[in-house]
């Protein structure tokens, strides 16, 4: 008997009638029928697993709660760090405020994606820096002030050291008690004192004309810990050097400095040559040059067990503006111009004389300095060679030797337009000993 469409009816079950087997599904004398179904399983609910099977299971999941216990520490390690590292950093909110009042007085970015950082070493003798000399109420002044110019193309930095017994003019400032200071005419480091790190901003965009687009405030701990965090740095001496007032005393030849001498070594103006702020200056391009390179080295970056004391020690020396006061901001620069290489990261000293009125203060040299600061507002290559390079190197500059559209008997001859400017100095590709 068949349904409607032709399909024959299932058989129905009988109680303890064993079916037979389904046809075969091959066709022919020569199909072989399929192997039969294996009998229904009695059920074994409550019955203990095979002894394989159970250990292979509990072997899963012993490895699953391994992996999730490596994975949740790892990211809670990593949420530590990084909650320990954005925690150090300091915001000089006073300072942005400040600069907000005087917005329409400070000049404006000119090349876009270019950016102009103000680094300014404190030589407060407040706190930790008790050691260095007499706390006089917490009071400060600018130890070192490097204006720091990262090109558009991040392919090229460049570092120029403000001295700090430049002459200067300092525009009328805020105090942190609300007075505000007169307008003068002063020693450049004395504008940190007065107003703090906005005037010394101001003071610095009123002689260059350079937008200052962050600031960072670094104290002596803090770059004692960093040289210690990457196992010091290498200095060659040509002489030996005693300098009670910088904790210094150290033979001639190749050393490796750590925090407390390498403070004494970038501070030191009486142990070294004529004991000029010039000098003191060169000699910390030098060091910190040195400084780039070993952390640049593989065996910092790469390495977590010596990158994280480097970045923590810079994470707590430092007081930032609101604009780079995370990790994440901080991090973003420094991506940025990770891949610069050594060679272009040159430093400087802004052309300076002694004061014609005071030996032992400095004036610009004109018109060299007012040169080297349009080339950084306008992002264009300025070139470092050692000292005694550098009268050659000008030479190229002028007119008639070449690459400028003046007749060598031109009655105003100036350096050509075309010309990449030298000035005296170094890069971090350059070692100290050699």
């Amino acid at each position: 008997m068949t349904d409607s469409a032709g399909t024959p009816p299932e058989p129905e079950d009988r109680a303890g009638a064993e079916q037979p087997p389904p046809p075969p599904t091959g066709t022919g004398p020569d199909a072989e029928p399929e192997a039969p179904e294996p009998a229904e399983t009695p059920d074994t609910e409550g019955d203990p697993e095979p002894p394989d099977a159970k250990g292979g299971r509990r072997w899963l999941r012993w490895t699953a709660l391994g992996v999730s216990v490596v994975v949740l520490a790892a990211a809670g390690t990593g949420w530590w760090f990084y909650r320990k590292l954005d925690s150090n950093i300091q915001t000089d909110t006073t300072a942005a405020h400040e600069l907000d009042k005087y917005d329409r007085d400070r000049p404006a970015s000119v090349v876009h994606d270019a950016q102009n950082l103000l680094l300014i070493g404190s030589d407060s003798r407040a706190g930790n820096n008790s050691s260095y000399g007499r706390d006089d109420g917490g009071s400060q002044r600018s130890d070192t002030t490097i204006l720091l110019h990262l090109a558009a193309d991040r392919l090229s930095a460049t570092a120029v050291s403000l001295p700090r017994d430049l002459m200067a003019d300092i525009p009328a400032c805020g105090r942190p008690d609300g007075t505000e200071t007169r307008q003068q005419f002063a020693q450049f480091n004395s504008a940190f004192e007065m107003g703090g790190a906005a005037c010394t901003i101001r003071t610095v965009e009123k002689m260059t004309g350079i937008r200052i687009d962050h600031h960072m405030v670094v104290d002596f701990s803090g770059f004692k810990d960093m040289v210690d965090a990457v196992d010091g740095v290498e200095v060659c001496l040509k002489e030996p050097v005693d300098d009670r007032q910088a904790h210094l005393k150290l033979p001639a030849g190749r050393q490796l400095l750590r925090g407390e001498q390498a403070l004494g070594f970038v501070r030191s103006r009486h142990g070294f040559g004529d004991g000029s702020d010039t000098q003191r200056m060169d000699r910390q391009q030098q060091f910190l040059g040195s400084l780039i390179k070993k952390v640049q080295s593989n065996g910092v970056l790469l390495n977590p067990t010596r990158l994280f004391p480097v970045l923590d020690a810079a994470t707590r020396s430092i007081t930032t503006d609101p604009g780079l006061n995370t990790l994440r901001d901080l991090y973003d620069l420094v991506r940025s111009v990770r891949g610069i290489p050594t060679e272009n990261i040159r430093f400087l000293t802004v052309p300076r004389q002694p004061y014609a009125y005071d030996g032992n203060r400095d004036e610009l040299v004109q018109p060299d300095a007012d040169r080297l600061f349009k080339q950084l507002r306008e992002d264009r290559p300025i070139k470092v060679a050692p000292a005694a390079d550098v009268p050659k190197a000008k030479e190229s500059e002028k007119p008639g030797s070449g690459g400028d559209d003046k007749r060598p008997d031109d009655p105003n001859p100036s350096p050509s337009a075309s010309a990449t400017p030298v000035y005296s100095g170094t890069n971090a590709a350059s070692g100290m000993c050699g």
